[in-house]
Order: C-alpha cells, then sequence, then structure tokens
C-alpha cells in the first residue's frame, strides 16, 4: 500500500526526521487559513500516489495566503496521470542549499534491501540514474544486520553525501523496520542554507501483509486506495494500477507478470496487473473488463488466458457473456491457449463483435495489443 506524501512526512517525523511545518486540506478557503498560520508564503502540493506532480502543474509556490487559495483550487481536482487531486499538502518553503537522494527497497531476486543513494537528489533523480549511473550508489543491506551508524556512513561516503545525512539514513532505515515498509524514499533530502538536514519529499510502501499490525493508522478505512484498486478489491479482483496504456487481463500471477514484461518489450505500457485466478465466470471476466474499462489511460486491453483446470471454452464464454454487460469501447485482443482453446476461439469467433480479435501466441497479442494502444 503506498502512502501520500503527507502520511510518508508523518512517519519521518515520528521517527525523528526533520520535515518543513505543514497541513492538508481539500478546501480552497481553508488553504488561505492554513497559509497564514505557516506565515504566507507556502508550497502547495497535489496529494496523488504517483509520481510526476511537479510537471503535472501539482506542485507551486504561493506567495501569501490569498496566492495559496487560488492555487489549492486550481490543482484540486486535477487529473495527474488518472489519480484525482482531493487534497492539497501546504507546507513551509524553506531555502535549499543542496539537494540529495536517499532511498531503501526490498530486493526480492537477492532476498535483502538496498540502499540508493546521490549527491544529486531533485525531480531529475530517473534522468541522472540512466544517463550517468556512477551518480547512484547501490549499496546492499544485510535485513539481519540492518543499518548501523557504521553501516550509514558507508553508503554517505559512496553516494558523496556529507556527514550529518548519516543520522538521517540510520532513521530511515527505522521507518522502514517498525512500519513494516517495501520502499522508503526521500527525494529530496536537503542541506538548508542554515545548514540543517530535512526532508522535503517523502514516498513510503508499506507491505500489504503486514496490514493486521497496522490498524492504528487507519489502513483498512480505503482512503489510501486508488479508485480503481479500491473497486477491484469490492469485487474480489487482485488488481493493481500502473502508468500505461494496455490494459493486462490473466489467469495466475506469474502469467500475467510474464504479459507486463512482453507488452513492455513491444514498446507499449502495461496500464495494470489483473489477476483474475483459476476461475474465469461470466461476472469475473465482466467485473475485471469493467475495471480495467474504467482507467481512462487505457486504449486497448489484452486478455491472456492459458486454459488448465479452468478450460478456455469457459473462459470464452465468460468473455462473451461480460461483453453483453459491459459496453466495449477499446479493443480487445485475447489469446487463449491449453485445455480446449479450439473450442474457445470458435466461441469467440461466432461472437462476432467489431473490437474483439484473437491471437495465437502470447507474443503475437502482446505486440497487437502494444500497437493498438500506441498507433496515431
Amino acid at each position: 500500500m503506498d502512502l501520500y506524501e503527507h502520511q510518508a512526512r508523518e512517519l519521518f517525523a515520528e521517527h525523528g526526521i526533520v520535515v518543513p511545518p505543514a497541513e492538508v486540506t481539500g478546501s480552497p478557503k481553508q488553504a488561505r487559513e492554513i497559509a497564514r498560520r505557516l506565515g504566507g508564503r507556502v508550497v502547495v502540493k497535489a496529494q496523488v500516489r504517483t509520481g510526476g506532480r511537479g510537471k503535472a502543474g501539482g506542485v507551486k509556490l504561493a506567495a501569501d495566503p490569498a496566492a495559496a487559495e487560488l492555487t489549492a483550487r486550481q490543482i484540486l481536482g486535477m487529473d495527474i496521470k488518472g489519480h484525482t487531486v482531493g487534497t492539497v499538502m501546504l507546507a513551509r518553503p524553506v531555502d535549499v542549499a543542496e539537494e540529495f537522494y536517499v532511498s531503501y527497497v526490498l530486493d526480492r531476486a537477492a532476498g535483502r534491501f538496498l540502499a540508493i543513494a546521490s549527491a544529486e537528489g531533485g525531480t531529475d533523480i530517473e534522468e541522472v540514474a540512466a544517463t550517468r549511473p556512477e551518480a547512484v550508489a547501490r549499496i546492499p543491506v544485510d535485513p539481519a544486520e540492518g543499518v548501523t551508524p557504521a553501516t550509514a556512513s558507508r553508503i554517505a561516503e559512496a553516494a558523496g553525501l556529507p556527514p550529518r545525512t548519516v543520522d538521517v539514513l540510520v532513521r530511515l532505515w527505522d521507518v522502514l523496520v517498525r512500519e513494516d515498509a517495501l520502499l522508503v524514499e526521500v527525494n529530496p533530502l536537503v542541506r538548508t542554507a542554515d545548514d540543517r538536514i530535512m526532508a522535503l519529499d517523502g514516498k513510503v510502501t508499506l507491505d500489504d501483509n503486514a496490514v493486521f499490525r497496522r490498524a492504528r493508522r487507519g489502513a483498512e478505512d480505503g482512503t489510501h486506495h486508488d479508485p480503481l484498486e479500491a473497486a477491484a478489491a469490492a469485487k474480489g479482483l487482485d488488481y493493481v494500477k500502473l502508468d500505461g496504456e494496455v490494459g493486462v487481463i490473466g489467469n495466475g500471477a506469474g502469467l500475467v507478470m510474464s504479459t507486463l514484461d512482453v507488452v513492455a518489450g513491444c514498446g507499449a505500457r502495461p496500464a495494470n496487473f489483473l489477476d483474475i485466478g483459476g476461475g474465469a465466470s461470466a461476472q469475473v471476466m465482466a467485473d475485471g473488463l469493467s475495471v480495467v474499462l474504467s482507467d481512462p489511460s487505457v486504449k486497448s486491453v489484452l486478455v491472456n488466458v492459458f486454459g488448465g483446470i479452468t478450460a478456455c471454452d469457459a473462459v470464452a464464454d465468460g468473455i462473451v457473456r461480460a461483453l453483453d454487460t459491459v459496453r466495449l469501447t477499446r479493443p480487445l485482443v485475447v489469446r487463449l491457449d491449453g485445455n480446449n482453446a479450439a473450442r474457445g476461439r470458435a466461441v469467440l469467433d461466432g461472437r462476432r463483435h467489431p473490437l474483439v480479435e484473437q491471437a495465437t501466441t502470447m507474443d503475437g497479442a502482446a505486440r497487437r495489443a502494444a500497437h493498438l494502444a500506441t498507433a496515431p
């Protein structure tokens, strides 16, 4: 579960990491009052669970309380990568001398965590990592040992961070461990003009498997979920929203993950992960298509099914029945393989829907879906 920025900052503050004073509101009028309390001049930041807010116009500086109200009114209701802005955070600005990047992320393949840090933080850290990878330090962290002051010193030295960041690195690890997080990130971590180390932004992803330990944070109130993820969860679907244009539906987590990789290899970006599991009844398919098609960024949908216990003709029947209840507005590419695949393809051919086409291989289906999503 991804937290909003203001929630991540609250965690940082609880663990002794300094953050600028800030408040959250969904009201432009209240934004004026908050700005007055914070000293007049504020940074107004959209609170959505996605990146790229600044480039989308979701982060702006307001010179006074009146400007804060106007800016909040402009940002509230914005669509940023499919996320509607419902709240804004107003923060007291700081005079920045240097910007850094620090994070801890779970490295599943290696069975450990990875510390990632750079002396060149800010909005273009991805470009720095891509064009000058030597400027970004990647230090493995043994979960059993954790980040001690000695380990933090090695991370800071490798990344070219000042010694005063060592304490923050230790505390950030404490956030990850004590809050059951899979990712903690500060971008930027700054040294201010008056020589303080401060976190200006934060990203935290909590482990859903530890949700029973987080009742005190209201993790089950639904307010932290992407609307599409919340809608899918209500229907019992295993759905994760991604930033892409090809909707993906498959049966089995491994198959869906492989499909995401193949779509990406065809030059398109997956819009979601959706595993319908072993059963593909008409209702399950209808629910899945409804959720995927509710994403305005989706330009085409790829259904990739390997028939096993649930035969392909039953899956195809589910798709046909779903098309009677869901209005299909974007092309749907279906690949059926395995048990009763030929019968399943015949069922779809008999439906003759103008927006439904079939492919016999996963690569072929992915190429077609990617073309349909990216063609002008």
